[in-house]
């Protein structure tokens, strides 16, 4: 499919009666495509999946119409959204320790690239932390520097070892043996049920 009929699919998965805090709707995107306006279309489009839940196949679509267009940060953000809708969301304030107190000196890329492991509480049978890993994305950032503090979501490797977590949980990022930083979980939502056969 061509960038077009990608927006066109994803627009088609959107009910005409959900809108953002801003009013914009479906039939917004829809005459944006009518002028050609691609970029802008996607744009709308992001933010009405931001605002309510919509299926995978809507993701997809609109990862692969940003891929088209060669917009890397925002085909990084549909897939990471697409991953969502199929595992579920985990949300965090995560604070990094000043550079001086810590290993790390330069800044968090945001867009889902570092794979930090995790202490969530998990333990071994010895009762030694286990580490889980995930991937991390800053919201509304392209980076986190040591010493700053950001909203963001984790996209873990094995999301049914992080069932137990909580909002108000805090648990802690690593890169090596040392805590890289302390994280607040504030949101934590389940995929939705699969049904059976």
């Amino acid at each position: 499919m061509d960038v077009p009929q990608l927006l066109e699919a994803a627009s088609l998965l959107v009910p005409e009666e959900i809108a953002t805090e801003n009013d914009i709707t479906v039939s917004d995107v829809w005459e944006y495509l009518i002028h050609d306006e691609w970029e802008v279309a996607l744009s709308l489009l992001e933010e009405l999946g931001d605002d309510h839940p919509l299926p995978h196949g809507f993701w997809d679509a609109l990862a692969g119409a940003a891929e088209a267009m060669r917009l890397e940060r925002s085909a990084a953000w549909c897939h990471w959204r697409g991953y969502e809708t199929r595992h579920g969301v985990i949300r965090a304030d995560l604070t990094l320790p000043p550079p001086a107190e810590a290993r790390r000196r330069t800044p968090i890329a945001g867009a889902g690239v570092l794979r930090p492991m995790w202490d969530i509480g998990n333990r071994t049978a010895t009762g030694g932390p286990v580490l889980n890993i995930a991937r991390l994305w800053v919201e509304g950032a392209p980076f986190l520097a040591p010493g700053g503090q950001a909203p963001v979501r984790l996209a873990p490797l094995d999301p049914s070892g992080w069932q137990h977590l909580r909002p108000g949980q805090l648990i802690t990022m690593h890169e090596d043996r040392s805590v890289a930083g302390t994280a607040v979980v504030r949101q934590v939502e389940r995929p939705p049920a699969t049904p059976g056969p």
